[in-house]
């Protein structure tokens, strides 16, 4: 009898053990919600531990609560979670942070393939997605203004001077996603909207001249937006915000008694079905500006399908679109007026609808030779609600199909050919056609182990409408040679060319009073490049860069008010633009501070008139100071520009903007304060914003007040 109550009272202590032992299910993703694979999870204090599995996903059992979980990864920062529940069984989501200075960042712009960024014949920049998530950024070039190098002129862009500002007649930068161009067919202009910057991984900026390997338009360089891979698990993100604006620092530019908000919503979702992965948004972003009659809403969609035929092979397909309304702001009335249109342009309005669809095939063949083929298609209509009624309705159809062989152990080739096709039907410029064909090589050479040489050329044939067709060879050559396990030294000769756009070439209108008129004897441009740079690293916590840079442009298009008054496009310029670039970042562990600066040095000359190009600032500075105790993240950005030199004196003289010449140089200071709220249990990131904190007044283009203070909330929910 004893024994059977000793024996009755240790399953019951047992079973009474048991249940007061729980079980911690979790699951620990990066930022962006993505599941991280392999990360380790221990209880504080003990040798118990797990690692997480394809799906981010793990598992402790028979854990007494309470504990302390201590989650880490290479290159993110170590995360505590205290546990204290009642319940058997306890499921969490943690998040984690990168914690490191990525030195060996993959990129693949650069010669169309995955590169080390530390393997590189020229400068590269990468942003990641952290970023555009803390300062809430509604569209990519917004996200843009923060690298160095890279100056923003209302909507244009430009990298190390390469482009002054032609309000949306061409680009001489190309911007692309995942390797698809988004240039327009008509104007050539970039479409900064319709990129989901919700589902951007990073970016990825090359500078320099790169038509050797993506032809006209990459002139001065190339942007590529990579997106997020599609998930293993199922991830919905909504993410809302709302802001507005302040109060105009001089009292007479308050044209309003209503406050001037901003508003946005976007959803998405990712998951993936054995081996068909997919991710999916959709978006309303509305903003009623701080300048009269400057207003605008859209609603954008994307969708991205990856379907794994096998390990080797593999289909993605790409849409993404926008349908909006906004007004029109081109110029103020007056300095005194400065956030309120003349007269005439009040109530003008432009409604638009962009879509753009591509399929991308992946092929490895051998383990030596892989073939890829990309096909796009871009719609894009916009029409002026005005009494004008400016309408245009454009079509581009790009295909591409390249080629990658690992000749041996020590080379790499590229090669590949390139077909462009454009139709426009519009009222301001015309029903014009455009063709071109390029066909392309680039051969990497590993001589050394040190030592790597790069050598390449494009041919491209382009034809626009009735203008004689063009022909351009574009030779490019780069090494990069490692010093040291620490210090790498690079340098790159590039020849590029930009053909002109249909609409620099055909454009016939009024608008805002300023008459556009064609030119159909217009030429490509064309540029020599030259860079010599170096980078040293401090092991995962700093890295410095530097560069110099010459960069030579023949026939440059720019527009010029002609002796009858009007505008035209013209091959005016012979052009020199000198300088250097000086980078550094420093990562200090111990106190969770992470600083980023960049300095650009620009001389720019117009050799047939001698002086400075227009909308060129001679000095440029970013910086950024991040502190991050877990799990708040605050930040604090800066930016200047010194005063550009030269601008569009004519518009000034012929009284088309008024006070056009008042400009000056730029200090924009923003402030971020960011938290995970997964610390506390809860899956979300709550962020505080307040952009040009100090109300400064500037101008990027003349007759063009830049956004006054704004203050946003931001939250992302993550299911």
């Amino acid at each position: 009898m004893n024994m059977i109550k000793y024996i009755i009272l240790n399953i019951l202590l047992a079973t009474s053990l048991i249940f007061s032992q729980s079980k911690i299910t979790g699951k620990v993703v990066d930022n962006s919600g993505r599941p991280l694979i392999g990360a380790n999870i221990m209880i504080v204090g003990t040798t118990t531990g797990t690692a997480t599995d394809n799906s981010g996903k793990f598992e402790l059992s028979q854990v007494k609560l309470p504990v302390t979980l201590r989650v880490s990864m290479v290159g993110y920062k170590t995360v505590e979670r205290y546990i204290d529940s009642e319940k058997q069984i306890v499921n969490i989501k943690i998040m984690l942070y990168s914690s490191e200075i990525e030195t060996e960042q993959v990129i693949v712009s650069a010669s169309k393939y995955k590169q080390k960024i530390t393997d590189l014949p020229v400068s590269a920049e990468v942003m990641d997605a952290e970023f555009i998530s803390e300062k809430n950024i509604t569209q990519l070039d917004e996200a843009l203004r923060y690298v160095p190098g890279v100056n923003i002129t209302l909507d244009q862009i430009s990298i190390r001077g390469s482009s002054g500002y032609s309000r949306g007649a061409g680009t001489r930068v190309l911007t692309a996603i995942e390797g698809i161009p988004i240039y327009s067919g008509d104007t050539g202009e970039i479409i900064w909207q319709i990129v989901p910057v919700d589902d951007i991984d990073k970016i990825e900026v090359i500078k320099g001249a790169a038509s050797s390997l993506y032809g006209s338009t990459a002139l001065g360089g190339v942007v590529n937006v990579v997106t997020k891979e599609t998930s293993s698990s199922p991830v919905t993100l909504v993410r809302t915000y709302g802001g507005f604006y302040d109060k105009p620092y001089y009292s007479e530019w308050d044209w309003s008694d209503n406050i001037r908000t901003f508003n946005g919503l976007t959803i998405s979702h990712s998951n993936s079905f054995k081996n068909v992965g997919f991710s999916s948004s959709f978006s309303r972003i509305e903003n009623n500006s701080y300048r009269q009659g400057d207003w605008s809403k859209r609603y954008a969609g994307y969708l991205k399908s990856k379907i794994k035929f096998s390990p080797k092979s593999s289909l993605t397909l790409l849409g993404m679109g926008i349908s909006q309304r906004r007004g029109t702001f081109n110029f103020w009335k007056d300095s005194r007026n400065a956030l309120v249109p003349p007269d005439a342009d009040q109530g003008q309005i432009v409604s638009s609808t962009r879509v753009i669809g591509g399929v991308v095939f992946d092929q490895e063949v051998t383990s030596n030779w892989k073939m890829k083929v990309i096909t796009s298609y871009y719609y894009n209509y916009w029409k002026d609600e005005s009494e004008s009624a400016n309408n245009s309705t454009s079509s581009l159809l790009r295909t591409e199909v390249q080629s990658e062989n690992n000749i041996g152990k020590s080379t790499r080739l590229i090669s590949g050919i390139e077909l462009t096709r454009g139709v426009v039907q519009s009222n301001i410029f015309g029903n014009p056609t455009s063709f071109s064909l390029g066909g392309y090589f680039q051969s990497e050479i590993e001589l050394l182990e040190q030592l790597k040489l790069f050598g390449g050329a494009r041919y491209d044939i382009t034809k626009l409408d009735t203008l004689d067709s063009f022909k351009d060879f574009s030779p490019k050559f780069g090494l990069n040679y490692k010093l040291s396990d620490d210090v790498i030294l690079r340098a790159s000769f590039g020849m590029g060319f930009r053909a002109p756009s249909l609409a620099e070439a055909f454009t016939s209108t009024n608008t805002s009073g300023i008459s556009v008129k064609p030119n159909p004897n217009l030429l490509p441009e064309s540029s020599n490049s030259i860079e010599l740079g170096g980078k040293k690293v401090f092991g995962k916590f700093a890295e410095l860069d530097i560069a110099l840079f010459n960069n030579d442009y023949f026939d440059m298009i720019e527009p010029k008010i002609d002796t009858d008054g009007k505008v035209v496009f013209e091959n005016v310029t012979r052009a020199r633009i000198q300088g250097g670039e000086l980078s550094g970042k420093i990562f200090i562990r111990e106190l969770d501070t992470y600083l980023n600066v960049g300095y650009t040095f620009l001389s720019t000359k117009d050799l047939n008139l001698n002086k400075s190009l227009k909308y060129r600032p001679k000095h440029l500075l970013y910086s950024s100071l991040q502190y991050s105790p877990h799990p708040y993240r605050i930040g604090i950005d800066f930016r200047y520009w010194s005063r550009v030199e030269e601008i569009d004196n004519e518009l000034v003289d012929l009284g088309l903007v008024k006070d056009g010449e008042r400009r000056s140089e730029v200090f924009v200071v923003d402030l971020r304060f960011g938290v995970s709220m997964f610390q506390f249990n809860f899956p979300a990131n709550i962020y505080f914003n307040v952009n040009n904190v100090f109300n400064y007044n500037y101008v990027e283009m003349i007759g063009n007040v830049s956004p006054i203070r704004n203050i946003s909330l931001n939250l992302e929910l993550l299911f």
